[in-house]
């Protein structure tokens, strides 16, 4: 399994560095409207961004997943997205 670490840039930008078989780094911006909606008000928004690293990760390898982008595309290529991610948040 891949280590995952998140690091908050700022507001809404985090680095995401994911070690595995090969290291890479990305950069996640996240809306606060949209991780409100998708995470609440009581979960943080790193741990979206790791949960959400999570959900790709069990379905690519994170030499897969773009460098850079908004949180919101992921439901682009994984429509079930927004459903799977609400259930993996603590």
């Amino acid at each position: 399994m891949a280590e995952v670490t998140v690091t908050r840039c700022d507001d809404s930008t985090f680095e995401v560095v994911v070690e595995g078989t090969a290291t890479t780094s990305h950069a996640v911006t996240v809306d606060p409207s949209y991780a409100a909606r998708i995470a609440g008000a009581v979960v943080p928004v790193e741990t979206l961004v790791r949960c959400s690293f999570d959900f790709l990760l069990e379905r690519e390898p994170n030499t897969a997943i773009l460098r850079r982008f908004d949180l919101s595309v992921i439901g682009r290529y994984f429509p079930e997205y927004e459903r799977v991610i609400r259930g993996m948040l603590p």
